[in-house]
């Protein structure tokens, strides 16, 4: 099958590499063609924009930054609008708010694209061997006619129905990420205010019900001060904003959700942007002495 994918960063690489593997046909583009020379090397496509992407594919998988990326690579010049055929689906795997996502499902629908909602949870390390948790929203039969290929790009899949469904359940997924990394964080700085050994405290922590996958892989990283960004601490600084703006729409206030959003963004002021979101560690090691 002819499988296009706009956006090469840390996810969209991986994704495509292991689209690669599968044995299909890629067609590649990033705004900075540098990103795609790993893809390249394994066979794929590189296309000089997203309209020539498009034009050579099936279906298109979109791994960009925002709602605003998203837009401009679907609308824009040289867009993936600009070059699709009636029967092409666009599979958004961006982290976006749900309202915008009907936005630009709407959009689509004026051009007789299908848009699908298809964001994800699990970093390049899983993508790479086809284990995300895929979560779809949108036409079902378009859901269908494709579902061997979300299948393979991940090795749980959840079809949601209506458009915003999926990426609604993306933004409470990510909560939970900045959550329990603040949580672990801040478990972690509290033991060694008492100086006790941060190892101690994982092995009691991950003994009990209170364990998480974040808690017996990532942790041990964390207490040895090892940030290797498989996602951003700016990354998910923006999708605080994301969630907190969702929730706003749909009438709410998430009083953790707006705290937490605060903690990232001095995190980021303080310079720690770009280091892994665990780095929210390294962080309160130096903002919470008294």
């Amino acid at each position: 099958m002819r499988i296009g994918l706009v956006g090469t960063g840390l996810l969209g690489n991986a994704v495509g590499l292991n689209i690669l593997r599968s044995g299909h046909e890629l067609y590649a583009f990033n705004r900075t063609k540098s990103k795609t020379a790993e893809l390249e090397k394994n066979g794929a496509h590189i296309a000089d924009s997203p309209k020539a992407v498009a034009e050579k594919s099936e279906i298109v998988f979109v791994v960009v930054k925002n709602a605003d990326a998203v837009r401009k690579v679907s609308f824009g010049d040289r867009c993936i609008s600009c070059g699709a055929k009636d029967d092409l689906v666009v599979a958004d795997m961006s982290t976006i708010n749900p309202n915008s996502a009907k936005e630009i499902a709407e959009q689509f629908a004026k051009k007789n694209i299908t848009y699908l909602g298809a964001p994800v949870m699990g970093g390049p390390n899983v993508a790479i061997n086809g284990q995300l948790v895929m979560m779809i929203d949108g036409s079902k039969n378009a859901y269908e006619k494709y579902e061997k290929i979300f299948k393979m790009v991940a090795s749980k899949v959840f079809y949601l129905g209506n458009i915003g469904t999926a990426h609604s359940v993306k933004l409470a997924m990510n909560l939970q990420i900045a959550m329990l990394a603040l949580a672990l964080s801040e478990g972690i700085t509290l033991a060694r205010g008492a100086s006790i050994d941060p190892q101690v405290f994982l092995q009691i922590l991950n003994s009990t019900y209170f364990k998480t996958g974040m808690s017996e892989t990532k942790a041990y990283k964390m207490i040895n001060d090892s940030f290797e960004p498989t996602f951003t601490l700016r990354n998910l600084k923006k999708d605080l904003d994301t969630i907190n703006e969702a929730a706003r729409s749909f009438g709410l206030h998430l009083p953790m959700s707006a705290k937490a959003n605060e903690v990232y963004q001095n995190a980021v002021d303080a310079g720690f942007g770009d280091i892994d979101y665990t780095g929210i560690l390294a962080y309160l090691k130096d903002a919470t002495k008294l």
